[in-house]
């Protein structure tokens, strides 16, 4: 039986709302809001697929990727060559966020890593915010990390439980807060209270 694959965006989408996630790459659902439209704006260099020499190295944009071992697919923003030295470059278009890109950017590592038989100990994460690229070392930790995060992404893929809201501040900035309801599913006393105030009223 084959493994279900998992996207390499999905691990940024988990990484900030397990909940997001599943309503994305489970469910396909998909809203565009402020960020998102953003986010695809800042990406349309990387998006071109066109490839150029800067700073001494080979850029590559575009780039498949994929693992067999660890049932990974995607693609990286950016991937520079210099040399036998590979490393992955994701662009995010605001700023720092906990480690939701570090954990996107060792993903991608980890799949050239197979798909090339090198070893990469660093990748870079390019934030548009403060227009400053941060270094992002592929410790042993931060593998293991994306290791679990791909296992719990594909578990919930393969069970489809839709993970209960958090109903917190990040709700707020998520694309997804029409579909996902937060301050009414994450209460069952509230979808008891709108059930009868909504939705059985339109029987009487």
């Amino acid at each position: 039986m084959s493994r279900t694959i998992v996207r390499i965006s999905a691990i940024e989408h988990f990484a900030y709302c397990p909940r997001q996630c599943a309503l994305i790459h489970t469910d396909g659902v998909w809203t565009d809001n402020r960020h998102t439209i953003r986010g695809r704006r800042a990406h349309r260099r990387a998006d071109s697929g066109k490839s150029r020499q800067e700073r001494g190295c080979q850029v590559l944009r575009a780039v498949p990727l994929w693992s067999e071992r660890l049932g990974l697919s995607g693609r990286a923003d950016v991937v520079e060559v210099q040399g036998d030295r590979v490393w992955p470059v994701e662009y995010k278009s605001g700023t720092r966020h906990g480690d939701a890109a570090d954990l996107q950017v060792c993903a991608q590592a980890l799949c050239l890593e197979e798909m090339l038989g090198v070893e990469i100990p660093h990748g870079y994460v390019w934030y548009g915010g403060p227009k400053r690229r941060e270094r992002v070392t592929l410790s042993l930790e931060l593998r293991e990390r994306v290791l679990q995060v791909v296992d719990a992404i594909r578990s919930q893929m393969d069970t489809a439980i839709l993970p209960e809201a958090p109903n917190d501040e990040r709700c707020r900035e998520c694309q997804l807060l029409n579909h996902c309801l937060p301050e009414i599913t994450s209460a069952p006393d509230r979808v008891v209270k709108y059930l009868e105030e909504v939705v059985f009223a339109c029987d009487t």
